[in-house]
């Protein structure tokens, strides 16, 4: 079971589980769900669930050895005088962050042995190299579980949140081990917080048929990105991105496009599936994109795109390190200097520089991962940095920024600047991802097209024309979006041959025009492998 798009997971699994689940009384409902994520899990990663499992024991750990702390302080607080009370609160307050410290570094640790031990022995031999020493460190492998990245961040995000007090630490170890291994989720997330879905999980709602209609509607809508769109650009960006040093710019340009499309479509449309079958079982998780490619700014794109590892780096390492009191005292002497724009710029830059660095890494390990995080970062910054004067040129010019003139060329320009940022995330190493652009710039002719041997890179006129619908529709259900209208809540006030008609009609077209078969690689979920 490769992934949520897969005929095994909506053919077989899930219906399996949507019949025991219904035919099982509701106290044993969390079992079911419990019992259906650990076979997921060992389904795609089979004995790395191991991995899994101790994350899960080890947080429960952590949070009632927190918990007790907190129990304690709280116990020696009522009973002390008022002027012991500061010094009670920064003796518990060490406890409490020794804890989490250390929960922290056991969980890091284990992600930096298994995903990052080869790149960073890679890089350390290199040195070695160059330093001309008579030694080397032999370079470790390890088999990876799939989606370690995203239930990691959920479990320190549980393990900040009892640290921080906004949530109790959960007793319950099977309502807690739900939470970290629901199967929708466990492979490309979203990243969920305890608060979000821990309880939902644990209501175990009845499967209603107006909750399984809108799920297997959503369901239906990601499959159809996945299968008509994202697999069938698969081939040619292979084929492009593998042997770009056969190809001119003009391909370069269309490749690199096809992949920003491909990215959104596989991973939006896992999304999809995610969410719809969370909302079949009566389960809201939150959304982890909101129409990106409208954004102004490439600030607004990622608070757009992949929203819950956004909203997880701005709230647990992003604010954290603002707030902190160096880089407090830091925007306190900046403002004298630099005024009240710049100067908080100035902490606020190396927080914005960490929060990139680890966004980076935490897609890959592999130098254009971290220029992938670096380039977003110089263009956050710079944007900060020039808005002012951006402000009072359109002021004097009297151009209006609210206008739709206005507001379509900073779309333009940040979906150009987000496609060239994917080019290098998808280039086979930094060094090609730089070929690649300078074949795009200055090797810029349409001679592929000329001679049509665009046409022998995987793509049809065929599969052109298929793709230009399928993208037309993503296209039209996101502008409908973005005005503020659910088109399936829509199509739900229309009468039952309406919704059915068009229900048919998307599983029509995705079996008529799936990219699958002969002929046809299946794209493996991208962000699976993140």
């Amino acid at each position: 079971m490769q992934s949520y798009c897969s005929l095994i997971y909506l053919g077989i699994f899930l219906p399996a589980v949507m019949l025991v689940y219904s035919l099982m009384p509701q106290k044993h409902r969390r079992k079911v769900l419990l019992l259906a994520s650990y076979v997921f899990f060992w389904l795609v990663s089979g004995k790395l669930l191991v991995y899994l499992l101790m994350s899960t024991l080890s947080i429960h750990h952590f949070g009632l050895w927190m918990a007790s702390i907190i129990n304690e302080k709280k116990s020696v607080l009522a009973q002390a005088e008022k002027s012991e009370k500061k010094e009670i609160k920064a003796r518990y307050q060490r406890q409490l962050r020794g804890v989490v410290t250390f929960a922290v570094l056991l969980h890091v640790g284990v992600l930096v042995v298994l995903k990052y031990s080869a790149f960073l022995g890679t890089n350390f031999n290199l040195l070695l190299s160059a330093l001309k020493a008579p030694f080397s460190i032999p370079i470790p492998t390890f088999l990876l579980p799939i989606g370690i990245s995203f239930y990691t961040m959920q479990a320190l995000s549980y393990l900040f949140d009892v640290y921080r007090e906004t949530i109790k630490a959960d007793r319950n170890l099977e309502r807690l081990a739900l939470y970290m291994s629901f199967f929708p989720q466990i492979m490309e997330g979203p990243i969920c917080r305890y608060s979000q879905t821990a309880m939902q999980l644990w209501e175990c709602q009845k499967i209603t048929y107006s909750n399984m209609t809108m799920g297997m509607q959503r369901i239906l809508m990601g499959v159809m990105k996945k299968m008509v769109i994202a697999d069938r650009l698969n081939i040619l960006i292979k084929v492009v991105f593998s042997g770009y040093d056969k190809y001119d710019g003009s391909v370069m340009l269309i490749a690199m496009v096809c992949y920003t499309c491909q990215l959104y479509m596989d991973f939006s449309g896992a999304m999809d599936v995610v969410i719809g079958t969370g909302e079949i079982f009566g389960i809201k998780m939150p959304e982890n994109f909101r129409q990106p490619f409208f954004s102004r700014t490439i600030s607004e794109f990622w608070t757009r795109w992949h929203i819950s590892l956004g909203a997880w780096f701005r709230d647990y390492v992003f604010y954290p390190l603002s707030m902190s009191k160096p880089l407090k005292n830091l925007t306190i002497a900046s403002r004298k200097h630099l005024g009240n724009h710049f100067g908080p710029l100035v902490s606020g830059s190396i927080a914005l520089f960490t929060v990139w660095l680890f966004n980076g890494l935490w897609h890959g390990s592999g130098w254009q991962y971290i220029f992938f995080g670096m380039y977003h970062f110089v263009l956050i910054l710079l944007g900060s940095i020039v808005e002012p004067f951006v402000k009072k040129g359109t002021e004097k010019l009297h151009i209006n920024r609210g206008g739709w003139p206005y507001k379509g060329m900073q779309i333009f320009r940040t979906v150009c600047l987000v496609n060239i940022g994917e080019l290098f995330f998808r280039a086979n190493g930094l060094s090609a991802g730089i070929a690649m652009f300078k074949n795009m710039v200055t090797n810029f002719t349409f001679a592929s097209f000329r001679d049509n041997s665009f046409y022998k890179l995987g793509m049809d006129r065929y599969d052109v024309i298929i793709t230009i619908v399928a993208v037309a529709i993503v296209l039209f259900v996101s502008i409908q979006n973005e005005r503020g209208i659910s088109v399936r809540k829509s199509l739900a006030q229309k009468n039952v041959v309406v919704r059915w008609a068009v229900i048919y009609a998307l599983i029509f077209f995705i079996i008529i025009y799936g990219a699958y078969g002969a002929g046809y690689v299946p794209l493996d979920p991208i962000y699976a492998n993140f």
